[in-house]
């Protein structure tokens, strides 16, 4: 998948240098559960920029960490944040730069007749569903959950991703939180041993395999269930409270571990987040690069980067909702800001025009 970013940079100084004018190209790698997003803020930033292209090619997290690694990319994007490893690879925590650019959600998805009520879930429920100690739509504890749901005698099939991806990584660490007989048998991870179910390619498989079996339930991101048009749960979260995903629910939970994000290499873990009104399956996604730009080739080029990176985190963000994503909240944003405005090229910091 290919995403074309056309942009201009009328004027910008970078590291003393005079007006920069002409085309800029830039690419950039990674996940795919932002692309949408990322799609919609292509296509509003080159109303305005007409001499910046951005190619990003949605491959996937591992496909961002790795290319970012390599240097064969300006930036990479990533649903599960770098690991001490992957970190250590790129030069350790002074080489790096890591920012959320978006917050989204992982939904319990199903196929179910008749119901037309969004079910509620429990953390606690899910785990068993996935481990099979709950195989039907009847069970007594789902049930308890939906009073006044007439819930059918059918079986549930469990459906999961096969293949390694953020989505995964943050409904696993969401359940883990749950159960940590799940985390044992199962795991926590971008691609873990599921102990029974039916599996599918992406987000679209996992929706294929629900829509055509009846009685499935399976996880896949929030937008892509309101885009195609497939049931969605809510969730309990900490708090005790059923919560839907909601651009503003989602929010909130990236809102009450920001205190969390810290110093140039940010992350912080929305799954499971305090706050009455936050949805516990909730993640950042990120933006990686190098502090120092050494992969960068020139003034003109480092420019063009930090002015789309700055405005993703300011102007870009209020097209969030409207893709099903939700938007940074303050606090989050400066912590953002305050990692970008770390990065420097050729040992200078860069400067860009508004």
């Amino acid at each position: 998948m290919k995403l074309h970013l056309i942009g201009t940079i009328a004027s910008a100084t970078v590291c003393g240098a005079g007006a920069i004018a002409g085309e800029v190209r830039l690419s950039g790698a990674g996940a795919t559960f932002p692309a949408p997003l990322y799609t919609r803020w292509v296509a509003e930033y080159e109303k305005g920029h007409p001499n910046v292209q951005i190619d990003y090619r949605s491959i996937g997290s591992g496909g961002g960490v790795k290319a970012i690694a390599d240097k064969t990319v300006a930036f990479g994007a990533t649903d599960a944040p770098l690991s001490e490893k992957e970190i250590g690879a790129m030069g350790g925590t002074d080489s790096v730069v890591q920012f959320p650019a978006a917050l989204g959600a992982v939904v319990p998805a199903y196929n179910l007749a008749g119901v037309e009520k969004p079910l509620q879930f429990t953390g606690e429920v899910l785990v068993d569903i996935y481990l099979g100690r709950i195989n039907s739509w009847d069970d007594p504890a789902l049930q308890k959950l939906n009073p006044g749901v007439k819930l059918p005698k059918t079986p549930i099939t469990p459906v999961f991703r096969t293949d390694g991806s953020g989505t995964t990584h943050v409904f696993t660490s969401y359940l883990g939180t749950q159960s940590p007989e799940f985390k044992a048998e199962v795991g926590v991870g971008k691609q873990v041993k599921w102990p029974l179910g039916q599996g599918g390619k992406g987000n679209e498989g996992v929706a294929a395999v629900i829509q055509q079996t009846a009685g499935a339930v399976g996880y896949i991101e929030h937008n892509y269930a309101v885009a195609n048009k497939i049931a969605y749960g809510a969730v309990q979260n900490k708090a005790g409270k059923f919560v839907l995903a909601t651009p503003e629910s989602v929010s909130a939970a990236g809102d009450a571990t920001s205190a969390e994000l810290k110093g140039n290499v940010l992350r912080a873990d929305a799954w499971n987040a305090p706050g009455e009104g936050a949805y516990p399956i909730s993640a950042f996604t990120y933006i990686v690069l190098y502090k120092q730009l050494e992969n960068i080739k020139n003034d003109n080029e480092a420019s063009a980067l930090l002015g789309y990176l700055r405005w993703s985190l300011g102007a870009g963000q209020k097209f969030s909702a409207e893709m099903h994503y939700a938007p940074l909240s303050e606090k989050v944003q400066q912590a953002a800001l305050g990692a970008l405005s770390s990065v420097t090229h050729r040992g200078k910091p860069v400067v860009i025009a508004p």
